[in-house]
This record gives structure tokens, C-alpha cells and sequence, in this order.
């Protein structure tokens, strides 16, 4: 292998010659079939290629990169070392300095080895955790499961791996056998966040854990093991029918990624399928006939009917029916799509709005029908802003959530967060509010001509963010023209999950001084530009189809008072406690994150507000609030706990320690519990709305229902009422 290495390294030139002429031949290439490796050397070619000339800062493709996309494409592979044995690993282990060589000459040998290998040994695993569940296990044995993944080592034969996998198993079937004893003695099961991390806990199994007002079918110990173990098979089966839909292109996808997000986490490959869904994410809507799906044996199932969507206004269709056939024309043969992967099954369904689909349905009852549907554009009513007024000692303020910083690229005039929010801003001053408070929490960013037209509904024209290329070309992105909607008091709401776009407004928001960020210690900072390209305009002529699309980061925004909110994120002006207080998160963990830097400050004059008063005000408030000291003990007892990865496998020693957790847990209960003083309602439009959908009716009020929860909110509140006295005195 050092020969082959020293080759490689001797003989660069020339291979950057072969390929030079290699890019040649594509378009005289006979069509192939639908996978085939001169496809997939392809799109390694155009990716590398695209990365290598347009990326920010491209990093080195040595031996340092290739050990890097080593061991993040196998930890993708096998997160949980559950799969490959030492064995594997040795053989893999090859070519772990030979990845950025192999990159350059187009060679896929080592994916095509891990391709089969994974493949394999994933079909070995269902072998072995269906012999494991088919025994009842012994809980009296003393031993425990290290679940810290990263030290553990691979096993060292099969023997080995079975034995890991009854441990794993073992622990599952614990779990939800002590939730189910608990169950049946009639107490309550406490659930927490972030602990259950592995594919096969389920919804299946975490719903439905204590049926109130309904009598407990009393069960021997023996029964309940076996339906916790039958749980766990389920729930097993389930995920590995998805692995079993994978072709080809999926893991290609994974490799691919592996050798991308080196360069930085935000650079990334999407298949075809996944850039659809990118689209419909940031656009917030798609075409087709508004219907979830979810994969069954006997085809595929609705699983939920979008508000408004063409399935669900047809009323002939349910939430439970099976489709088993597809035909875009009443005439043609309709296509089987029994044991179809999802994916191709959506492909089929969806299409331009004013074309139809035929579908033959089986309905609950068993019988079956051709249905016919006429596709429309679906909006995905969580992803856009929405508003509610909040009533306080008799004065109105307003509340204005916005999940991204949606636009449909396609077509600009189509929604967008600007226009929505402008819109929310005027419905919400005709109701005679006091101040607004921005919710940008989990907010991951979106479109950053967006954020800056946004700006200018709140502050007078100027610069809102600052943009460096990898060339070392500044660019300052002015709001230009937009009016001034919102004058008044304002706070904008962040967390840990806040995100570029969203931080780029928060820190404008902050450097103009133009209102107060509330919120996590810090937002997650992520301070780059990312273009979406699509691949097949590069090679119109290419045979093989759809290529996907390359997102890459080809800028850094900066703060215009020059800093970057890369890695350090916005710094909140009235930091108030959550569960992450003390655990840093974000972009500043990511060892293939850019580095913070700054540049020059933009020349731009802040408003005259001094909100020094206001803020020492609310930490005197945070201070002696007991829902935020519950709050911050809360994330103490999160951080204590967060490396706790060894589990004992004695049931009594497993439930003991349950036993302690839930004590503890008990106490933070309260934290679910709170309720607010303030009052919740919608703007009359929506009123207007609700009338005549029940289904957003239910969402509104579930959403008021966790506003009257929601203590982050009531302090925003209550700093705008402070606020008041700038009123007085307008932010100019």
C-alpha cells in the first residue's frame, strides 16, 4: 500500500491530466443503467471539483483529510459499532491515508468494499437480534452496557457482536418492561428528553405509556417481558424495512457527505429526492395531494391528510387507508406499488398543480376504489410566521413566531417571511399592541436577502450584514427602501438553536441598539453563506438523469459592527436559564467548523437607547423567580447526568437507579406545570380562518395552550412593558 501511496503522490500531474480528459468522455458515453459506477465517478468528480474551486476556504486533501473522512464515513456507517467486527475494520483500515488520492483518480473501490460489507452485515444483524428476542431474557444476571460508543472498541468476532447486541437488546426490553410494571401498579412514567437516542425507540413504544381512566389488563411478569420484547422486534423490523429500501445511491450519499462535510458542517450533498424536500422546506410549500405517508406491508398508508389539501377535501379519503396502486391518466395501467421504497412511491403521487392522480385505495372497512385527485400547492402552515396578541394589566402586545426565513427560490413573488411578517406587524398595530416580541427560537436561518429586507420593517436604512468572500471581496447588504412598519418597543427571543439568518437579525437588531435579545447565553453560530448548485445545469448532456445538487459555502457574514457570530454566535443582552445553560452547543463543538475572525466595522450610526435600566431590571426579576431557579437547577442535574453512559442490566439495580432519577425528575415536573398570567388570542383574520378549519383551530389553541406555559415569553413581555417609557421617545 506504501508503494501504491508513493505512486499516487509521484505521478499527481498526470492523474490531473487523466482526469482533465476523462471529463471529456462523459457526453459520448452510451446510456447505462439506472446505477452504475460511471455515474457515481461522475458526481464524485463534479462534487470535488466544485469544492476544490468555489469552496470559502478548501481544505488540504492529504492524509489528514483522508483519515478524517475515514473515520466520520465509517462512524456514519456504524454509529453504535454493531454492525462491522475488528476483522472489517483491519481490512478497511487499507485505506485510511489512501481516501484523498483515490478522490482525485475517481476510484470508488473503497465505497464499493464498505457498500457490500454494510450491506452484509446488516443482514446478518437481523439474523442475530431475532434469535435474541426470541428468548426471554434473564434480568437477575449482574452485568452492565456501556453505551459510550465512541471509546468502545469494534468486536472482536461475531461471537462478540452478539453478545453486544444482547446487551443493547437487553437493555431496550428492560426499559420498557419496568415502564410497563409501572404501568400496571398504576404510576405515572416519567419521560425524559435526550436520553433515548437509538433508531429502534420508537413512537411505537414511547406513546401510549399510561392510559388514563381506562383499567390495567393485570399481566404476570412472564407476559409483560414477552410484549416488551415483541416491542422491540417490532420496532426493529420496522427500521431495518427502511435500511432494506436503500439502494445504491443512498450510501453513495453517505460517502459522498462523509468527504463534503470535511470542508465545513454546512456544505452538503443532496440527492434528488433530498433536494426536493430542501426546496419544500425553505418554500414552505410543495405540489402533489397533501398526504403523509408512512410504508406498510400491504402498501402504503396515509398516515396524516394535510389541512386543505386535495385529499382531504375530497373526503374520500382517511387517515388509515392503504393505496396500492398509482396511474397518472384514467387509462393506463396502474403501476403496483406494493413493497415500493417510499420515495419512488411519493414521486409517483406528487406533480404539478391542475394534473391528476388516480389512486387505488383499499379503505378501512376492506373495500376497495379508484380515486381520483386533482394535485394543488400545499402550504406547510407550521413553517410561516404566525402572531398572537398577549393581554397584560389591560394593555395588548404582540407576539410574532417565525420558524425560518422561508422564500420560495423559484418564484420570489410566491410567500415569503418578509411579506408575512410585514403583514402580521400591520394586523397587529390595527389591534393597538404596545410592543412585539420576535420569536426566532429553533430558528435555523433561511434566505439572508430575506433577513435584510426584514430588517428594515424594525430600523432606519443602513447596513444589516456584512459578506466576505473567499477572495478577500466585502460586500455590505443594505436595507434599501423598505418602510419602517414597527417603531415601538422590541425584544427578540432567541436559544442555542437560533441560526444564521436568525442571528444575523438579532445581531443588527443589537448592534443599532433597536431593541433587547433575550434568551440562551448564546445563539448557535453559524456565520457562512451557503449557494444552493444544481448539478445537472453543469452537465445538460450527461446520460444518467437527475444529479442532485451541492450546497456550498461560498461566503461569511459579519456583524456590521465587524464581528463574526461564526462559532460564538449572538450573545443574548438579558440571558435567562433553559435546560442547555451548562452545555455548550452550537457550531463551537464542530472540530470542522470555521474559525471566528472580524473585519472592519460598517459605517452605520446605532439609536440613542440606553437599555442598561431595563435590562438590570429583568435579572433582578430572573433573580428571585422560582420557576427560573427550578429552570436552572434543572440544567445543572442535565449537565451532571449527560455523560452517563453505563446502564446496569440487573433489574433490580436498573430500577433502583430509575427509582433515584424519577426522584429527582419529580421535583422538575413543576417546570411542565407552570402556567403564566397572561392571556393568548388570535389575530381576527385568523378568527376568520378558524371558522372555517377546525384543524387550524385545534393548532391554535394548542399552540395558546403552550404560550400559557411558555416563561420565556411572559419575561418578554414584561420587558416590554418596561420598555414603555421609549414610547415616549421613538428609536430614530
Amino acid at each position: 500500500m506504501n508503494t501504491i501511496k508513493l505512486f499516487m503522490k509521484k505521478n499527481y500531474k498526470v492523474i490531473l491530466i487523466l482526469l482533465g480528459v476523462s471529463a471529456l468522455l462523459w457526453s459520448f458515453m452510451p446510456k447505462e443503467p439506472k446505477e452504475n459506477p460511471e455515474k457515481d465517478q461522475l458526481l464524485l468528480e463534479l462534487v470535488t471539483y466544485l469544492l476544490d474551486r468555489t469552496h470559502y476556504d478548501p481544505p488540504k486533501i492529504d492524509d489528514k483529510f483522508s483519515q478524517k473522512v475515514y473515520t466520520e464515513y465509517l462512524k456514519a456507517l456504524d454509529p453504535m459499532k454493531r454492525y462491522f467486527t475488528q476483522a472489517d475494520i483491519k481490512e478497511f483500515s487499507e485505506y485510511e491515508i489512501l481516501l484523498d488520492d483515490m478522490i482525485q483518480l475517481k476510484d470508488l473501490s473503497f465505497f464499493d468494499l464498505t457498500y457490500d460489507r454494510i450491506n452484509k452485515r446488516m443482514l446478518e444483524a437481523k439474523d442475530i437480534y431475532t434469535e435474541i428476542l426470541a428468548t426471554p431474557f434473564d434480568f437477575d444476571i449482574d452485568e452492565t452496557f456501556d453505551a459510550d460508543y465512541d471509546k468502545l472498541a469494534y468486536a472482536k468476532d461475531r461471537e462478540e457482536l452478539k453478545s453486544r447486541w444482547e446487551k443493547q437488546l437487553k437493555l431496550t426490553v428492560l426499559s420498557t418492561l419496568t415502564d410497563n410494571l409501572k404501568i400496571q401498579e398504576g404510576k405515572d412514567v416519567i419521560e425524559e428528553d435526550g436520553d433515548l437516542t437509538d433508531e429502534e425507540i420508537t413512537t411505537t413504544q414511547k406513546k401510549d405509556k399510561k392510559k388514563e381512566d381506562k383499567p390495567v389488563e393485570k399481566k404476570t411478569f412472564e407476559q409483560l417481558e414477552e410484549e416488551a420484547r415483541e416491542s422491540t422486534l417490532k420496532s426493529l423490523n420496522e427500521f431495518f424495512d427502511v435500511i432494506n429500501d436503500l439502494e445504491r445511491k443512498d450510501w453513495l450519499s453517505i460517502y459522498l457527505n462523509s468527504i463534503v462535510e470535511r470542508y465545513d458542517p454546512h456544505t452538503f450533498y443532496f440527492a434528488p429526492e433530498d433536494k426536493e424536500k430542501f426546496d419544500a422546506s425553505m418554500s414552505g410549500s410543495f405540489e402533489g395531494i397533501g398526504a403523509v405517508l408512512r410504508k406498510k406491508p400491504e402498501g402504503v398508508e396515509i398516515n396524516e391528510l394535510v389541512p386543505g389539501g386535495p385529499a382531504e377535501k375530497s373526503k374520500k379519503i382517511e387517515v388509515g387507508d392503504i393505496i396500492l396502486k398509482v396511474a397518472q391518466t384514467e387509462d393506463e395501467e396502474p403501476i403496483d406499488i406494493v413493497g415500493m421504497r417510499l420515495d419512488n412511491v411519493v414521486k409517483l403521487i406528487k406533480g404539478k398543480k391542475g394534473t391528476k392522480v388516480f389512486l387505488t385505495i383499499k379503505k378501512i372497512d376492506g373495500t376497495i376504489s379508484i380515486i381520483s385527485l386533482m394535485r394543488e400547492k400545499i402550504e406547510i402552515e407550521e413553517t410561516y410566521a404566525k402572531s398572537s396578541i398577549i393581554e397584560l394589566d389591560g394593555k395588548k402586545y404582540g407576539l410574532i413566531h417565525l420558524p425560518k426565513f422561508y422564500i420560495d427560490f423559484e418564484n420570489k413573488d410566491n410567500r415569503n417571511a418578509f411579506t408575512d411578517v410585514q403583514k402580521e406587524i400591520k394586523e397587529l398595530k390595527s389591534q393597538g399592541i404596545e410592543g412585539i416580541v420576535m420569536d426566532l427560537r429553533n430558528n435555523g436561518g433561511g434566505s439572508l436577502s430575506t433577513v435584510v429586507d426584514m430588517m428594515g420593517l424594525f430600523a432606519k436604512e443602513g447596513p444589516v450584514v456584512q459578506v466576505k468572500s473567499s477572495k478577500g471581496k466585502q460586500q455590505v447588504l443594505d436595507d434599501k427602501g423598505t418602510q419602517i412598519v414597527w417603531e415601538g418597543p422590541l425584544v427578540v427571543l432567541v436559544n442555542n438553536f437560533s441560526a444564521s439568518a436568525s442571528e444575523i437579525f438579532a445581531a443588527a437588531i443589537q448592534d443599532y441598539k433597536r431593541g433587547i435579545i433575550i434568551g440562551s447565553k448564546h445563539t448557535y453560530g453559524k456565520g457562512t453563506v451557503q449557494n444552493l448548485v444544481d448539478l445537472n445545469e453543469l452537465l445538460k448532456k450527461q446520460p444518467y438523469g437527475d444529479l442532485g445538487a451541492l450546497k456550498i459555502t461560498l461566503q461569511k457574514f459579519y456583524r456590521i459592527n465587524g464581528g463574526s457570530t461564526q462559532r460564538e454566535g449572538v450573545l443574548s443582552d438579558i440571558v435567562l436559564p433553559d435546560r442547555y445553560s451548562y452545555i455548550d452547543m452550537g457550531e463551537r463543538d464542530m472540530d470542522n467548523a470555521m474559525p471566528w475572525d472580524k473585519i472592519e466595522r460598517a459605517d452605520y450610526t446605532a439609536y440613542k437607547n440606553d437599555f442598561t435600566p431595563i435590562i438590570e431590571k429583568s435579572y433582578k426579576r430572573i433573580k428571585t423567580n422560582e420557576q427560573f431557579a427550578l429552570i436552572d437547577e434543572n440544567a445543572q442535574w442535565i449537565n451532571q447526568r449527560k455523560d452517563e453512559k453505563t446502564f446496569a442490566l440487573q433489574i433490580d439495580k436498573y430500577q433502583e437507579r430509575q427509582k433515584e432519577i424519577e426522584e429527582k425528575a419529580k421535583k422538575f415536573k413543576a417546570i411542565s406545570k407552570y402556567k403564566n398570567t397572561l392571556k393568548f388570542s388570535s389575530l381576527p383574520s385568523e378568527i376568520k380562518r378558524i371558522s372555517n378549519d377546525t384543524i387550524l383551530k385545534d393548532k391554535r389553541d394548542r399552540w395558546h395552550e403552550r404560550l400559557q406555559g411558555d416563561i420565556y415569553v411572559e419575561e418578554g413581555i414584561n420587558i416590554l412593558k418596561d420598555l414603555e417609557s421609549f414610547k415616549a421617545h421613538p428609536v430614530k
